[in-house]
């Protein structure tokens, strides 16, 4: 390989590297999911009234199963 080959493929990954540089600093912290859904359903009437009802079903499954 010639130096002007050389001097060629430096200048390349020179401005790739730069480029990958300004993606990294572009790049964003991403939040995990359900960081980004807590409190969508707080004080939601209909919410509580599906959690409760899930208890209960839990609840009766749990009495068949021990029974």
């Amino acid at each position: 390989m010639t130096v002007i080959e050389l001097e060629k493929r430096v200048l390349s990954l020179e401005e790739t590297l730069e480029k990958l540089r300004q993606k990294v600093e572009k790049t964003e912290v991403v939040r995990p999911w359900w960081e980004q859904v807590r409190g969508t359903f707080k004080d939601d009437p209909i919410y509580d009234e599906a959690m409760r009802l899930g208890r209960v079903w839990r609840d009766s499954v749990d009495k068949e199963t021990t029974e």
